[in-house]
């Protein structure tokens, strides 16, 4: 390996008392960061290409090995600090993008973690969920101003087609490509069991999945990867993705050496090749474009089914979820810029966006002040971590959550943030038939339903003990939130009052 300035970023401790050189860390790895030498047949490590996923730490059957993050020493200096240095070094050997997975890894202000929820006490005595049925049905479409009924009492108004969810929780857009197959059949199966939805992301639907098309959303991207009029007619809803979190404003690209056979006859492209999404889409440079596409995706399902839109939480996300809504979208979907990607440049995810908290806020308000908040569901995505931060945000505004992050997570995933390489060792990011193996879709689903039941209990005590039996008395309900150690100013751009008010 030639000369670097870059100082591997983990190292790698084996215990040498321990260590029966079984080799199970070298057949574990998928970096070649262990090795057993040819000759000897001896086991070692290389930290310089550990990526830190801890797949071996978790295997090693003597538990030989540790793997920590590599401290940094130089001099400390506050606008060239070790990192930043550290990043120079690595784009001056290799001239091209520094790319990550996942979220960003800023330490920005967690604003989740800035709420509190009330309780009831005396006068609005708490509900036991144990005893008393509470309600998590969540409908996201549009839904009439007013009810009407007839002289027999029979509602006359109708709603537009609508998705119906026992659960306000979702799994976010993540595309068979990006992810692997056993990763996308477990999302899809979790979802038909908790009673709720998977998303395809922007790589079309797998033929084995079809039979689960009933509980997906299905992405009609820039690329418009898989679309045909039978993947718009099997899914329950239709999503236009205009961006994500991670990387508002840039494309996707999944390269061609993940293309395979099965991948290409997905997403309609030739085996091996390259498959880009534009940034913009080339046939929506306006609301009024916009709208031509909603309307276009309505009438070739029949007006059967929602059409949602997914937008990045920008700086001026109000105005574009407020055109998104007026354009005749029944769902507007908004990612912050905590929200994961396979891959994206590290300069756009830590720099480009804004939390999801000001987002929803801003656009729930908005929307009710020009009277058109009946028209569109909210959903929100971005870095939601457990049920408290969905509690949050359905109070904030939001009708329900997207989780991506945290479903991985879920899955086995160590956050590596090394997506983008391919060579996932828990068989989740990634397309290497070896590699794939290792993540058990019947395992997957069953982590999976867990996660979501288990949430959803805790919602359920969470609202007990808010003196409500319904999600629907919570929605948009900020007066039961409270903020603390927050501005002025952010609590005005929330709407939420402080502590001990």
């Amino acid at each position: 390996m030639p000369l670097t300035t870059v100082h591997p970023q983990f190292i790698i401790k084996r215990d040498m008392d321990l260590c029966i050189q079984c080799g199970v860390c070298t057949r574990q790895c998928s970096y070649d960061a262990q090795k057993i030498d040819p000759e000897d047949g001896r086991v070692s490590s290389d930290p310089r290409t550990c990526v830190g996923c801890q797949r071996c730490v978790t295997l090693c059957p003597t538990g030989a090995l540790v793997v920590t993050e590599r401290e940094l020493h130089g001099r400390s200096h506050p606008n060239w600090s070790l990192q930043v240095q550290r990043a120079i070094h690595r784009q001056a050997e290799s001239g091209g993008m520094l790319l990550t997975g996942m979220g960003t890894d800023k330490n920005y202000r967690i604003y989740w973690d800035n709420l509190v929820l009330n309780a009831s006490q005396v006068t609005n005595p708490s509900i036991d969920p144990l005893r008393e049925p509470m309600e998590l049905r969540t409908f996201l479409g549009a839904k009439p101003e007013r009810v009407e009924f007839d002289d027999e009492g029979n509602p006359v108004s109708q709603a537009g087609p609508l998705l119906t969810l026992d659960t306000p929780i979702m799994f976010s857009a993540m595309s068979y490509g990006s992810i692997s197959f056993n990763a996308c059949y477990s999302l899809a199966r979790a979802a038909k069991n908790a009673g709720t939805y998977f998303n395809t992301g922007e790589g079309g639907l797998h033929r084995d999945l079809y039979e689960y098309a009933d509980h997906a959303i299905v992405q009609v991207a820039s690329g418009r990867f898989g679309v045909t009029p039978q993947y718009l007619d099997a899914a329950a809803a239709v999503e236009i993705k205009i961006g994500q979190g991670a990387k508002p404003g840039i494309g996707g690209h999944l390269p061609g050496e993940k293309v395979s056979a099965e991948i290409s006859a997905t997403r309609m492209i030739p085996e091996g090749s390259d498959a880009i999404s534009p940034a913009p889409h080339h046939d929506i440079y306006s609301i009024e474009d916009l709208k031509q596409l909603i309307y276009a995706l309505k009438e070739a399902t029949n007006y059967s089914k929602p059409v949602s839109v997914k937008i990045a939480a920008v700086n001026y996300v109000v105005p574009i979820a407020v055109g998104a809504v007026r354009a005749g979208a029944d769902i507007v979907a908004m990612d912050g810029t905590r929200g994961g990607s396979g891959a994206t440049p590290t300069v756009i995810r830590d720099n480009v966006g804004i939390p999801i908290e000001f987002a929803l806020a801003a656009v729930d308000s908005r929307l009710r002040q020009e009277g058109i908040r009946h028209q569109a569901s909210l959903v929100v995505a971005g870095g939601f971590r457990n049920s408290a931060d969905i509690a949050k945000a359905i109070a904030l505004g939001a009708d329900a959550v997207y989780i991506g992050t945290s479903a991985l997570i879920a899955l086995g995933c160590h956050m590596c943030q090394s997506c983008y390489t391919g060579k996932c060792t828990w068989g989740i990011c990634t397309q290497d038939p070896y590699l794939t193996k290792r993540l058990n879709p019947e395992i997957g689903t069953r982590s999976l339903t867990n996660l979501l039941r288990a949430w959803s209990l805790e919602i359920k005590e969470m609202l007990g003990g808010m003196g409500m039996n319904s999600i629907d008395s919570l929605r948009g309900n900020r007066e039961m939130l409270r903020g603390i150690g927050l501005t002025t100013e952010e609590l005005e751009i929330l709407e939420v009052a402080p502590v001990g008010r």
